[in-house]
């Protein structure tokens, strides 16, 4: 007989907790992945969510869950972002103390925002396992109650109302693709739908340079990566949670892994598509749709889990996912060093309607012949097909393309 850390009661229960306090978030079609994969794709908006992600879900159930003596010793927790936020919140709003250890590093908006919803924020540590130390060890010297980011029964259960909204908003779902780090989400998810409806598919999604679940399933326990790199930080985990696995084992579908092109491209899509601002975690079952759209079974409900972004790292992510869509072009040309010889090349990209951002004029390198010189171009285009199309002109002038990108 199967047992799992939680009940589709308990998922119930926490729905019912966060009446009044989470939003049932919206569900939005979006045509353009529809037409991708050829099935209906729908979009469940937690990026729209109060404090920006379905964080607050599972951080409100479970600080609710204390005792008095708990909830008078105050909670902490250790966060970049997104939990840190909805612990904050939820701890506001149960008139509860809270303190939040964030990185030094942490963007300004997400430390601005905790401190907005009313959590002590610390700034400990160059990297999160130095910050999560120093929030254990508060927790022990004071007394404070640990508030774990995905691993605890009640956080699981809390982000199981995701699931259960999933089931009411798109009753003829096929499959849910859910972004993955710890596994909280895709736990709760998998849990609510999969005792309501075990025909649904439910898959998780991960970044390639932090998929810790594919090897840990494959184990038959949580194994602990090496190496752990993506742009997609709210997912970026080096070990499975023990009680998100044990339901994930048992119940998800599968875990899917994406590039961090995919990534970058999904956000672009997100953005320029869905007109929808989403973090790169967030964006990851988009992902999954622009890489692994064939193999997905629709109707398809992908959740876009955050959309805290810091807008720095969104300008780079979205030059990123531009490039990646073949909607920049970097070329490198040998032209005659002469006077008028560059108003000429510029002349001749004028008619092909690409915008240059950027050039580099290179008259004097060893490797120059007398009466040469090169041309580093950086063009915003429409497309892989307009590029070709701007090479081909180019060519067609008489230019000698060294190298593009």
């Amino acid at each position: 007989m199967n047992a799992w850390p939680i009940t589709l009661d308990d998922v119930r229960g926490a729905h019912k907790m966060l009446s009044g306090l989470a939003r049932v978030t919206p569900m939005e079609s979006s045509r353009y992945l529809s037409s991708l994969i050829g099935a209906p794709v729908q979009l469940k908006c937690e990026n729209l969510q109060r404090t920006g992600s379905f964080k607050l879900r599972g951080a409100y159930v479970r600080i609710a869950g204390l005792s008095p003596a708990e909830r008078a010793a105050g909670v902490v927790a250790a966060s970049a972002g997104n939990h840190a936020q909805g612990v904050a919140l939820a701890a506001n709003t149960l008139g509860v103390r809270s303190t939040v250890f964030m990185p030094v590093a942490a963007p300004l908006p997400k430390v601005a925002a905790t401190r907005d919803y009313g959590a002590d924020v610390r700034l400990v540590g160059d990297h999160f396992d130095a910050t999560l130390e120093a929030a254990l060890q508060y927790a022990e010297t004071t007394g404070a109650v640990f508030i774990h980011p995905f691993d605890h029964p009640d956080v699981v259960a809390g982000q199981g109302t995701v699931g259960l909204e999933i089931l009411e908003q798109c009753p003829e779902v096929r499959t849910i693709l859910v972004g993955t780090g710890g596994g909280g989400l895709l736990a709760g998810v998998a849990a609510a739908v999969k005792q309501v409806r075990p025909d649904v598919r439910v898959l998780g999604v991960q970044a390639e340079g932090a998929a810790a679940y594919p090897p840990s399933l494959r184990a038959g326990r949580p194994v602990t990566l090496e190496k752990c790199g993506t742009m997609a930080d709210g997912i970026q985990v080096r070990r499975p949670g023990e009680v998100p696995f044990q339901i994930i084992n048992q119940l998800a579908d599968g875990v899917l892994t994406v590039s961090e092109d995919a990534l970058a491209r999904a956000l672009l899509v997100c953005l320029e598509r869905a007109k929808l601002v989403v973090e790169p975690a967030g964006a990851s079952p988009v992902a999954a749709l622009l890489e692994h759209g064939a193999d997905i079974e629709g109707p398809v409900v992908a959740v876009l889990s955050g959309g805290n972004i810091d807008p720095l790292l969104m300008q780079r992510v979205l030059r990123h996912g531009m490039a990646a869509a073949g909607r920049y072009l970097s070329l490198r040309l040998r032209i005659n060093d002469r006077p008028g010889a560059l108003a000429d090349l510029l002349s001749v990209l004028s008619r092909t309607d690409a915008n240059v951002v950027d050039v580099a004029h290179v008259r004097t390198d060893p490797k120059l012949g007398i009466g040469e010189a090169e041309v580093d171009l950086h063009l915003e285009t429409k497309g892989g097909e307009h590029c070709a199309a701007v090479v081909a002109e180019l060519r067609d002038a008489g230019y000698t393309v060294l190298s593009q990108a």
